[in-house]
């Protein structure tokens, strides 16, 4: 099965970053703050929403930031996803 968003929604699925400490220690994930870096999986079509056009500016692969607590996170083949709206994505890390 594929999600294919609707809409200004985008599909990301989080990052695991590694930690070090400046001693060396590799922290745990489960130390860790929720990661807010993602990688763009899907992309919705954008269009009229809230009576607003929204253009997509985001593409699959764009590595991005979203809000700390955004989105509805889904589980699919084993795989975590979580749904954004575009408006929820602070930046696009280059």
């Amino acid at each position: 099965m594929t999600l294919k968003p609707l809409a200004d929604k985008v599909v990301v699925k989080l990052v695991e970053i590694e930690e070090t400490t400046n001693s060396g220690i590799i922290l745990a994930s489960a130390s860790q703050e929720k990661p807010q870096v993602a990688e763009v999986v899907a992309v919705g079509p954008g269009g009229i929403v809230d009576g607003n056009e929204v253009v997509m500016t985001v593409k699959v692969g764009d590595k991005v930031i979203t809000s700390k607590y955004a989105g509805t996170e889904v589980k699919l083949d084993k795989q975590e996803y979580t749904i954004v709206r575009q408006a929820d994505i602070l930046a696009i890390v280059e």
